[in-house]
């Protein structure tokens, strides 16, 4: 187990994220696998057992665990450890702090947080993820959570907090958060842009910046809410594409630059999201025609594919983007500053992204 648990912290390294000592600590002590006692499914949809051998081997992976399928489809997991070690670092978490989590998934998280010292309330709207992630943090020894089990957007209890950090992907920022925030506190949150998630540090305002590229499972109920500036949902595949537009950078956009472009993309055109393409893994930058089924993909070299009856129009928006983000001299997202508007159900509204600039030294 030692060795297995200093391998994880160099995968989380390696990964991207960086580690006060303090944080590798509570990655090195809090034991990961008493937070998946009954197993859980790989990535690839895979169901590994406590009993299997490769079950600790990736319990002290960089990879998510999926602990709840709703069909199947995903609805609670343990995020992957470098993306929890740069959210919770982004979060400023110091020794007597109170902390807000959205999305109790395991547990694991609100285990990271209190050790570090934290106060923790932890809220899941699933009774059962709530009931799971309680008595795995019982197991654990670890003290300083409570979980409970409430919609998110409420807050849970009414109380105040230094610190509000959301584990699962929303729309908007409920203005309950901002209520119950502390005047110098901060919401660490993964809010809908362009099909993913990109975690966001907001303050009061409320105004954000960019802390990381991510994605998250979608919240439901008023966290989920769809708003004027919302993008089309994501294209499970695009079918029939074809190269409308060459390559235009060699070598490739590295995947923090690929992903630089989608978000810049995401804040100039409210038809961005993204697809995947059959017989390729990952993702893609699209542009989504009226449909959601058709449109264009700029892939990392500057290659646009397209399909559909309005192929040559969606090709055309593609490399004004891609122009326009390479004249910017490629400005990263964290370049960014984000403004929010009330949108949503007015009987339950959120504070969703309106306006997007980019900092005056870009």
């Amino acid at each position: 187990m030692e060795d297995a648990r200093r391998r994880y912290l160099d995968l989380i390294r390696r990964d991207g994220a960086e580690l006060s000592p303090a944080l590798a600590e509570a990655f090195a002590t809090v034991p990961r696998e008493v937070f998946v006692p009954d197993g859980f499914h790989r990535r690839d949809g895979r169901r590994v057992l406590p009993a299997d051998p490769e079950f600790l081997p990736t319990v002290y992976s960089d990879d998510v665990l999926v602990t709840k399928l709703n069909g199947e489809v995903p609805v609670s997991s343990s995020s992957q450890p470098s993306l929890m070690a740069t959210m919770i670092e982004a979060l400023d978490v110091r020794p007597g702090l109170r902390v807000l989590e959205i999305g109790a998934g395991t547990g694991y998280n609100a285990a990271l947080l209190a050790s570090l010292g934290a106060t923790v309330t932890t809220v899941d709207v699933q009774p059962d993820v709530a009931a799971r992630a309680r008595s795995a943090l019982a197991r654990a020894g670890i003290a300083g959570v409570r979980v409970e089990a409430a919609d998110g957007w409420t807050g849970g209890p009414p109380e105040r907090y230094d610190r509000i950090i959301v584990t699962v992907g929303v729309t908007g920022i409920s203005p309950h958060w901002l209520d119950r925030l502390e005047p110098d506190g901060r919401i660490v949150v993964p809010v809908a842009h362009g099909g993913i998630h990109p975690v966001l540090d907001v303050r009061h305002g409320p105004a954000a910046t960019v802390v990381c590229s991510a994605g998250f499972m979608g919240a439901a109920g008023p966290l989920g809410a769809r708003h004027p500036r919302s993008h089309p949902p994501a294209a499970t595949a695009l079918e029939d594409l074809t190269e409308r537009s060459p390559a235009r950078w060699r070598p490739p956009l590295d995947p923090d630059a690929y992903r630089s472009l989608w978000y810049a993309a995401a804040a100039w055109h409210y038809r961005v999201s993204h697809a995947s393409i059959p017989g390729r893994e990952q993702s893609y930058l699209a542009l989504l025609d009226d449909t959601g089924r058709a449109g264009a993909v700029v892939l990392a070299d500057g290659a646009i594919l397209a399909s559909g009856a309005e192929a040559d129009r969606w090709t055309a928006v593609g490399i004004a983007l891609a122009d326009r983000w390479q004249a910017l001299d490629r400005p990263p997202m964290r370049a960014w500053r984000t403004t929010f508007a009330l949108a949503g159900d007015p009987a339950a509204p959120i504070w969703a992204p309106s306006r997007w600039t980019l900092s005056a030294s870009t």
